[in-house]
């Protein structure tokens, strides 16, 4: 069975101040029972690692280049988040594929790279608003698994975010979020990787908050959240915790 994990995505928020919502979540779940994992900007990275060594809080970047070191002005490599504390990174999130034009082509190099550094790629998947009205959920979300998943990742974890739902407070209804779930899981088992299906956490993303948080755990092949909003506020971050944990 995968592990349960519960994965926040601070996006381009949080300063030094901020940092102590992270000493509150490590004072509320000083043994948790499912993995938390929290991917703040680079700037607060190293300074959160500072904070959480020694306890349950996993780290994370939110990107990466999917070379190791070179003339890329601005960007971050896999190694140097590993160097920094991180333990994984996001890839493919919705918003780097429309904001920054990534293809699954790219997510898939950097996936590698991240897991030659020794990071845990967490790979984002999910449709528009536009592609679910017409019925191409599936499709989509199917082209982007086979086309940002190296067959040489050993682990990894699954994001399902659907990008209208995405910081709206709209949320798929729980039949169409165990649909894509069980369909991402048949696909793991269908692609012949090194990694193993059965144990690949598959998260679901978009809008999450504790009162929403039960409902959606209870679904077959959820393993947990990829959380942006709610994971700023140690409070709202700690209810879907306990959630989890109680799935």
């Amino acid at each position: 069975m995968p592990k349960k994990l519960a994965a926040g995505n601070w996006k381009m928020n949080g300063l030094a101040a901020e940092l102590s919502e992270i000493d509150a979540l490590t004072a509320a779940h000083p043994d948790p029972s499912c993995d938390i994992l929290i991917c703040p900007p680079a700037t607060l990275l190293s300074r959160m690692a500072d904070r959480t060594g020694g306890t349950a809080i996993k780290l994370g970047g939110q990107d990466c280049h999917e070379a190791a070191s070179g003339a890329h002005t601005g960007d971050v490599s896999a190694p140097m988040l590993a160097d920094a504390g991180a333990s994984h990174v996001i890839l493919g999130h919705s918003e780097r594929r429309a904001d920054h034009g990534e293809t699954d082509g790219l997510v898939s190099a950097k996936a590698g790279a991240a897991a030659a550094a020794g990071l845990v790629p967490v790979i984002c998947v999910g449709e528009t608003l536009e592609e679910r009205e017409a019925g191409e959920t599936l499709a989509i979300v199917g082209r982007q698994l086979r086309g940002s998943v190296p067959g040489a990742l050993s682990t990894l974890v699954i994001a399902y975010e659907p990008v209208w739902a995405i910081g709206t407070g709209k949320v798929p209804s729980i039949e169409e979020i165990g649909e894509v779930h069980g369909f991402i899981r048949a696909e793991l088992r269908g692609m012949g990787a090194a990694f193993d299906p059965g144990a690949t956490p598959i998260l679901y993303g978009g809008s999450v908050k504790p009162g929403n948080a039960a409902e959606i755990f209870a679904v077959a092949d959820v393993d947990g959240a990829l959380v942006g909003g709610a994971s700023l506020k140690a409070s709202d971050f700690s209810g879907i915790i306990a959630s989890l944990e109680a799935a």
